[in-house]
């Protein structure tokens, strides 16, 4: 893989122009984004895969459906369902992709739909018989024909989007530049004991402009594992190996935080999204325990015996987060 991308490395100048191309018609306004009556948070990056989003998602439904109907919108990904589809008690992993099947399952009072036509959901969205007061656009960044009034972008500690490239070589999915349509830029999966030395460096790197706020968050794991019947404190873990199975971008904070507490454990690692067949399955099956993420646990918890598969839970936590909190809940009444 990583030969293909030195191997492609011609091609970088190429996709850099197509893409500053595109955003330079939407920032002159000769492409044509939607505004909306409505606060619209968009949570999105400018790599592929692996920033965090989904933790950050979460994040803002807790603090927001306190006081608003919130509903999330995403593509999508991997669902075997066409166009516009707003969930509901029967639905499943397949209707909507493990991430929004993961919302909805976890928060049954938020809407949850999902289309690759953002316009065409919001509008459907808009006409329900109780629409929605917010809407968080997950993985929206990229989505210019809707603009939001808010625009968060997340990127990680160890890959500062600053240091890479775009594709094919690298994995930006367009130039560095575009980093300017940011509201808020949160660096994630930082070190907890991370230094205000190393913080400000990073935001030095950064450069941010005057209006961009900088934030630094945490990934922090549940103290328990759990599945649809029970949960396990750790130390159940520690009696006897178990089999970790994971299907995301990046594993190996997870793989570092489980070995850190001394639990003995093979790994099975998939890519991400990774569709699970039949043999994946039934070799499964063979196992005693299997520990997984939340996202791969909403795709296996109907395909195996539910008392052998449990997931372990994280949340993100967010340094200075009650202004943090502050910022976010000062943008709505603009609307």
């Amino acid at each position: 893989m990583k030969l293909l991308r030195k191997i492609f490395f011609p091609i970088v100048p190429v996709y850099y122009l197509i893409s500053w191309f595109r955003n330079k018609l939407y920032d002159v306004n000769l492409l044509k984004s939607k505004t909306y009556d409505i606060p619209i948070i968009c949570v999105g990056n400018l790599s592929v895969g692996g920033t965090g989003k989904t933790p950050m998602i979460e994040y803002l439904i807790r603090i927001l459906r306190r006081d608003h109907l919130v509903a999330t919108l995403s593509r999508g990904y991997k669902r075997k369902t066409k166009g516009f589809t707003l969930a509901n008690k029967n639905s499943t992993v397949e209707d909507l992709g493990d991430e929004p099947y993961q919302f909805k399952y976890k928060f049954n009072d938020i809407l949850v739909a999902v289309d690759g036509n953002r316009q065409n959901a919001i509008q459907n969205l808009l006409v329900l018989n109780n629409p929605p007061e917010i809407i968080l656009l997950d993985d929206g960044f990229q989505h210019r024909k809707v603009k939001a009034g808010l625009y968060i972008l997340l990127t990680t500690y160890n890959k500062l989007y600053i240091n890479d490239l775009v594709l094919p070589t690298g994995d930006l999915r367009e130039p560095r530049s575009g980093a300017k349509r940011a509201d808020v830029i949160i660096v994630t999966k930082c070190p907890t004991n991370m230094s205000k030395e190393d913080k400000s460096e990073i935001i030095k790197k950064l450069k941010p402009k005057p209006n961009q706020n900088i934030f630094f968050s945490y990934i922090k794991y549940d103290s328990k594992v759990y599945n649809e019947n029970k949960s396990l404190e750790f130390d159940k873990l520690s009696s006897e190996p178990f089999t970790l199975v994971t299907g995301i971008e990046n594993s190996m904070p997870l793989v570092e935080f489980l070995l850190s507490r001394d639990l003995k454990f093979e790994h099975l690692n998939f890519n991400d999204h990774y569709n699970f067949t039949q043999k994946d399955i039934d070799y499964l099956k063979s196992k005693k325990m299997i520990l997984t993420t939340e996202k791969d646990f909403m795709r296996l918890k109907d395909k195996l015996e539910a008392s052998n598969i449990f997931y372990l839970p994280i949340k993100t936590e967010i340094d200075k987060e009650e202004e943090f909190n502050n910022f976010v809940e000062k943008f709505l009444p603009r609307f």
